[in-house]
C-alpha cells in the first residue's frame, strides 16, 4: 500500500509538472481541441515510456522525464518562423519531429564515442548548484504568475487565488514537516488532492466539465505527417543535443548526490547508460509526434521533500502514466488540474532545491574561486532572463537557444568559468611547488 501510495505521489508530481507543455504548444500551432488533446496523451506516453526506461537501464535513478525546456524553445520559436520556412503549421511540425530523430540519433554517437562522460567531469558542484538556482529563479516568474491566477487569457491578479494559494504554500509546507512519517511522506499528493477539492469548492476557477470522445485512445505514430529533415533544423538539432546533455548530467548529478546523502544505495553515475537511453527517448519523441523530454532536476527536490528514496515507486508511477495517457478521460481530469493548485504545492518542492544548491555549494574547498564563479555566471545568466524574446527576432535559432535561454548561457558561463579558474589555481601550485 505505502509503494503504491508512493507511486501516485511520484504521478500526480510528473503530470502537474508537465501537462502544460504539450497545451502551450498545441495553442502556439493552433491545433483543434482534437489535435490538442492528441499531443497532450503523446508526450505523456513518451514521458512514462522515457522515466521507465531510464530507471531500468538508463541512470537506474527516480528521476522524472518532463517536456525539455530546450524543445519548448525550438517548438516557440519556429511557431513563429512556420509562414517563413515551411507551407503550413503541420509542415513545421514534421521538421520537428526529424529534428527530435536526429537529436537522439547524435545522443547514440556521443554514448558510443564515451564524449558524455568526458562532458561529465565538467559538472563540478558549483557548476550543479549554480545550474539548480538558475533553473528555481527562472521558474519563479511561472509560479508566482499561476498562483496569483495569471495566464489562461486572465491578465489581472486575482486577490482571492493569491490568498487561497498562500494558505496552500503554508499548509503544504507544515505537511511536509508534520512529526508523523506517512503524513509527511505523503505531503505532496495530500496537498494537491486537498487544493484541487477546496479550490472547487470555493469556486475559484472554471469547474471541470468531463470528457466526451473514446474510452481508450492508442498514441499515434507520426500523427503531423512523415518526418521532414530540414538542414536548418538538423544543425539546430545537433546543438539542442548538446545542451540536453548538459539538463541531463546536472539533474542525474545533483539526485543522485541527494539519494547518497539520504542513504541511498542506488546512486552510481551511470552517465553513458543514460545517454544511450537519452538517444531512444528522443527517437520516441520524433516517432509519436511529441516533445522531446529530458530527466527534470525537480526530482532531486521532489526526493528530499518526501523522502522517498526507493527506485519501484517510480517505476509503478511510470506505468501508470504509461496507461494514463491511453485513457483520455483521465487524461483530460488531469488536464484540468488548477495551476494555482500545481504551482502552490511545487513550488515547496522547489524552495528545496535552493537547499540543495548551497549544499553543493559547500563541498568546494576553495570559497573565494567559488564565489567568482557563482558572481560571474548567476549574472550571466539571470541578465539573459530579463531579455525581451524579440531582442533575437533576426538572429539564427541556434544562438537564440542559448542568448535567450538564462539558464543555458548562465550554466554554460559557470563551465567555462570553474574550469578556467581551477586551471589558473593549478598552475599557481605548480609555481609555488618550483618555487619551494
Amino acid at each position: 500500500m505505502k509503494t503504491l501510495l508512493s507511486a501516485i505521489q511520484w504521478m500526480a508530481f510528473i503530470i502537474a509538472g508537465s501537462i502544460v507543455a504539450p497545451i502551450a504548444i498545441a495553442d502556439l500551432f493552433q491545433l483543434n481541441d482534437l489535435e490538442t488533446t492528441g499531443l497532450v496523451q503523446r508526450t505523456m506516453f513518451v514521458l512514462g515510456i522515457s522515466g521507465l526506461l531510464q530507471a531500468l537501464i538508463g541512470h537506474r535513478m527516480p528521476i522524472n522525464e518532463g517536456p525539455a525546456g530546450l524543445w519548448w524553445g525550438v517548438f516557440t520559436i519556429y511557431a513563429g518562423l512556420s509562414a517563413t520556412l515551411f507551407s503550413s503549421n503541420f509542415e513545421t511540425l514534421q521538421a520537428l519531429e526529424g529534428a527530435m530523430i536526429i537529436s537522439g540519433i547524435v545522443f547514440f554517437l556521443l554514448s558510443l564515442f564515451k564524449l558524455i562522460d568526458k562532458l561529465a567531469k565538467l559538472f563540478t558542484p558549483v557548476v550543479s548548484g549554480i545550474y539548480l538556482l538558475l533553473l528555481v529563479i527562472q521558474l519563479s516568474g511561472s509560479f508566482l504568475n499561476g498562483m496569483v491566477g495569471l495566464g489562461g487569457g486572465r491578465t489581472e491578479v486575482s486577490l482571492p487565488i493569491a490568498i487561497f494559494s498562500i494558505f496552500l504554500v503554508g499548509i503544504t509546507f507544515y505537511l511536509t514537516r508534520h512529526q508523523i512519517k506517512w503524513v509527511s511522506q505523503y505531503a505532496i499528493l495530500i496537498g494537491l488532492a486537498a487544493g484541487w477539492v477546496a479550490f472547487s469548492i470555493l469556486d475559484l476557477g472554471k469547474a471541470y466539465e468531463g470528457y466526451k470522445g473514446a474510452a481508450i485512445a492508442i498514441p499515434e505514430v507520426f500523427a503531423f505527417g512523415q518526418p521532414i529533415f530540414d538542414s536548418g533544423l538538423i544543425v539546430t538539432s545537433i546543438f539542442i543535443t548538446f545542451l540536453l546533455i548538459t539538463n541531463m548530467l546536472a539533474s542525474i548529478r545533483v539526485t543522485g548526490q541527494v539519494l547518497k546523502d539520504m542513504g541511498s544505495e542506488n546512486a552510481d553515475f551511470r552517465y553513458r547508460a543514460s545517454g544511450f537511453t537519452a538517444g531512444i527517448n528522443q527517437l520516441l519523441g520524433g516517432v509519436f509526434s511529441a516533445i522531446g523530454s529530458v530527466p527534470i532536476s525537480g526530482a532531486a527536490g521532489f526526493i528530499a521533500t518526501t523522502g522517498i528514496i526507493r527506485i519501484m515507486p517510480f517505476i509503478i508511477s511510470s506505468l501508470l502514466i504509461i496507461v494514463a495517457s491511453m485513457l483520455p478521460h483521465v487524461m483530460s481530469l488531469f488536464a484540468s488540474l488548477p495551476a494555482p493548485v500545481g504551482y502552490s504545492v511545487t513550488f515547496v518542492i522547489f524552495v528545496n532545491m535552493i537547499g540543495i544548491a548551497f549544499s553543493e555549494f559547500d563541498r568546494e574547498n576553495d570559497k573565494n574561486r567559488v564565489r567568482v564563479v557563482i558572481g560571474t555566471s548567476l549574472l550571466a545568466g539571470v541578465g539573459a532572463m530579463f531579455l525581451p524574446g524579440e531582442a533575437f527576432r533576426n538572429a539564427p535559432p541556434v544562438l537564440v537557444s542559448i542568448l535567450n535561454n538564462g539558464l543555458i548561457l548562465g550554466t554554460l558561463i559557470a563551465v567555462i568559468t570553474d574550469q578556467f579558474t581551477l586551471m589558473k589555481k593549478r598552475s599557481m601550485d605548480k609555481l609555488e611547488s618550483r618555487s619551494l
